[in-house]
């Protein structure tokens, strides 16, 4: 009795890390588009899933990376920065080129974000203090945080959803 071949592909085939960074690519480029049409970031979901996949890029390469998703003052996306990169535990962030980069946008509000390397988004001490002090720097110059979000893997942690702003 002969044998049968499939001939359809295997439908979860070992990908190469290259394939995988041209995924994440496509999918950034699909949001982004998406997002550009004019819709505000109304949920805190919308946003998590939009810097999840920020953070997913090749350059997060287990360092820790702080951004900062500009918007408008009408919560419509100006752009997204990665503003500072650390080591594997932490990044200097300096709340003046925060404030210097709002400000040449014309941004009315902004998303901060970090990568916890680690796997865990669970927001520390240090987290919240640089929160803080941002908001009261950004404050001077009427700009708005509207959330800080910590990416781990796979949680996502919203400062808004947990009442830490």
């Amino acid at each position: 009795m002969p044998t049968v071949q499939s001939i359809d592909p295997p439908i979860y085939a070992a990908a190469s890390s290259a394939d995988d960074d041209a995924v994440i690519a496509h999918a950034l480029r699909i949001l982004d588009a998406r997002i550009r049409t004019g819709d505000a970031m109304s949920s805190p979901a919308q946003v998590k899933d939009y810097l999840r996949l920020q953070f997913a890029r090749p350059t997060a390469d287990g360092h820790e990376e702080f951004g900062v998703l500009f918007l408008d003052s009408q919560l419509r996306i100006i752009a997204f920065e990665s503003m500072f990169r650390g080591t594997l535990s932490q990044s200097s962030v300096y709340p003046r080129e925060v404030v210097k980069r709002a400000l040449s946008l014309n941004a009315g509000a902004v998303v901060l974000a970090h990568n916890h390397p680690s796997g865990t988004a669970e927001p520390s001490r240090a987290d919240q203090h640089l929160t803080a002090t941002l908001k009261d720097a950004l404050a001077l110059v009427d700009v708005r945080i509207i959330d800080h979000v910590v990416v781990g893997n796979p949680e996502v942690v919203s400062f808004a959803e947990r009442g830490l702003l």
